[in-house]
């Protein structure tokens, strides 16, 4: 997976040991001299890039986090589609938040291959899978309820959690020991030359990706047959199919399927692909925030009337305690004007 920003799917140094049981005396940087050419040659717009890194996955924690407490209070909406946004949302969240922790370990750190360092990595790349696969959920059940026209009242909510939050599990576990026992430096960032262990949690991801693409084509084909039959016009139709195509990209993880790709040698494409790779990245957590909350027509009506409820509530207790707080009435008499009227 090409990312030039990320030290995950970056280039790495090494130190080989000898025959003798000792370390060389220096690492071999030869795996990392493409990248640092490519920061070299473009150091403005890979500092730019960064920026954009940072301020995007800012945003997209803002807004997932405002998303997330949305759909924890409103307990009107918890069907099961929107349990799986939620799932998804809680993803981009975790993942996100350990992104910015990675951020913190320095070069140093790097070298020690401290096991906390490890560690991180290892819950990064679990969230990062637990990310994928919960899309791939989504496009399951999408899937299941356009094309193949089944019931989803009869899917049942704990299939999708296994697949979601324990099935990467084994995946990562499986890894971190392959890097435990091949690839046991620099805190498990990056690989080595001829070694493909990364690959144990980056062939599942792949493989749900393309499966998710094909659940986007048969549900893009299923819903311009259903447009085709309305009587709505043809530029409407089409119209309609590219807003559901784009929609359902960010849900999908299609725009991963982009970062596997690398930019040609020209100029222009590499720095293209830098901002683009970026903002994609960086932002997605915004965009599903935006499309599958914001937007939701369900969480709207229920905000709406959870928040008019709470107005009512409070009108209702301000009046009361405005009643309370009046003087006594007129028409009442006072114990006081009675011992008058008594002593005349």
């Amino acid at each position: 997976m090409y990312n030039p920003l990320t030290p995950l799917f970056a280039g790495s140094a090494y130190r080989e040991c000898i025959d003798n049981g000792t370390w060389a005396l220096k690492s071999n940087y030869s795996s990392c001299e493409p990248i640092l050419e490519e920061k070299r040659k473009y150091p403005m717009h890979y500092k730019i890039a960064l920026i954009i890194n940072y301020l995007g996955h800012c945003i997209s924690v803002g807004a997932l986090v405002v998303a997330f407490i949305l759909f924890l209070c409103l307990r009107s909406i918890r069907c099961l589609r929107n349990i799986i946004h939620w799932n998804l949302i809680t993803t981009f969240i975790l993942r996100n938040v350990m992104w910015f922790l990675l951020q913190l370990i320095d070069h140093n750190i790097h070298e020690s291959n401290e096991p906390w360092c490890r560690l991180i990595t290892t819950i990064y790349n679990y969230f990062v899978v637990t990310n994928f696969f919960w899309m791939f959920v989504e496009g399951c059940y999408l899937h299941t309820a356009i094309v193949m026209t089944y019931s989803t009242d009869k899917l049942k909510k704990w299939v999708f959690l296994f697949i979601g939050w324990c099935i990467p599990c084994p995946i990562i576990v499986a890894w971190a020991i392959g890097k435990l026992y091949n690839e046991n430096e620099q805190c498990w960032f990056g690989k080595e030359p001829g070694k493909y262990i990364d690959y144990i949690y980056q062939g599942p991801v792949i493989l749900v990706l393309l499966i998710n693409f094909v659940f986007l084509f048969n549900i893009v084909r299923i819903l311009m047959t259903k447009l085709r039959a309305s009587t709505t016009s043809e530029t409407i139709q089409y119209r309609k199919a590219v807003k559901a195509t784009l929609v359902l990209l960010p849900l999908l993880g299609i725009t991963y399927m982009l970062f596997f790709v690398n930019p040609g040698e020209d100029d222009i494409s590499q720095i293209v692909f830098i901002y683009f790779n970026s903002f994609l990245q960086s932002f997605q957590g915004f965009f599903v925030s935006v499309f599958y909350c914001f937007l939701n027509g369900e969480v709207r009506s229920a905000a709406r009337k959870r928040w008019h409820r709470w107005q009512d509530n409070h009108a209702l207790r301000v009046r009361v305690a405005r009643a309370m707080s009046l003087p006594t009435s007129p028409t009442r008499i006072s114990f006081h004007s009675i011992k008058q009227t008594t002593a005349v």
